[in-house]
């Protein structure tokens, strides 16, 4: 079956962590939306998005075409004439309270406190709160050298799970765990917008550098959508120009 929806995770797979697309990928995305619909899902929040890649897409991009979901897939964004918020699943006061202190003890207990810190290291997303291991404004090289492994965030997971038994524990990015709602992740949101578009899920492919168990973007696999695992932004690059050439743009 044909697929029409084309699908991609932001930090590590069409951008490096909170940079800019570059004007190859800004360019390969605009010819992808003459001939699909394209959605973008991140762990960052909108704010993140805007600078990241709307103000980075060229002017003869079909920017209808494009849905935008921050946080996980926790926020939905779509263009009519402006960008517009579809829907928000928003903490509770009460779930944020037990999330942040969670984290803070875990932080501790793991023995990554004392780790020098870029800006604040717990970012409450409203829908999703992110630790990042080096604070949000860490510099790419020290994101890369803190945990190539994944074994500091798995530690954190490890024991933030048992802790937070309502909510979903997932290792995103290159050095933040992303913690929603239990039941809300990338593949719950991709199963919500295929719902909106009414496109089946059969008919979506999405790419990803985190298609990994324990991985954010493992969830859209989990739930039978067809997925894509992406080393980095050149695979997926590739990856997008095969796609076009499949489906003659």
């Amino acid at each position: 079956m044909a697929k029409t929806l084309i699908a991609f995770d932001l930090d590590g797979t069409l951008a490096e962590s909170k940079q800019a697309v570059d004007d190859e990928m800004a360019k390969l995305l605009a010819r992808l939306s003459a001939v699909a619909t394209v959605a973008i899902m991140s762990g960052g929040d909108w704010p993140q998005f805007e600078q990241q890649l709307v103000g980075n897409l060229p002017a003869a991009s079909h920017f209808d075409k494009f849905y935008l979901l921050p946080t996980s897939g926790t926020k939905l964004y779509q263009y009519d004439g402006s960008w517009k918020r579809i829907y928000a699943d928003i903490f509770s006061d009460d779930e944020r309270q037990e999330i942040e202190q969670a984290l803070t003890d875990a932080v501790q207990e793991a023995g990554f406190a004392g780790d020098k810190s870029w800006g604040e290291k717990i970012e409450d997303r409203g829908s999703q709160i992110t630790f990042s291991g080096l604070g949000q404004e860490a510099p790419l090289d020290a994101k890369h050298a803190w945990d190539p492994d994944f074994a500091k965030r798995k530690l954190l997971q490890k024991i933030l799970t048992p802790r937070l038994p309502g909510f979903a524990v997932r290792v995103g990015g290159s050095t933040s765990i992303d913690i929603t709602r239990a039941g809300v992740d990338k593949g719950t949101g991709m199963q919500k917008l295929a719902g909106i578009v009414g496109i089946p899920p059969e008919q979506i492919i999405f790419m990803g550098d985190a298609v990994y168990p324990g991985g954010n973007d493992y969830p859209v696999r989990e739930v039978g959508i067809y997925t894509i695992a992406v080393a980095n932004i050149g695979e997926t690059k590739r990856a997008i120009e095969a796609v076009l050439f499949c489906l003659g743009g």
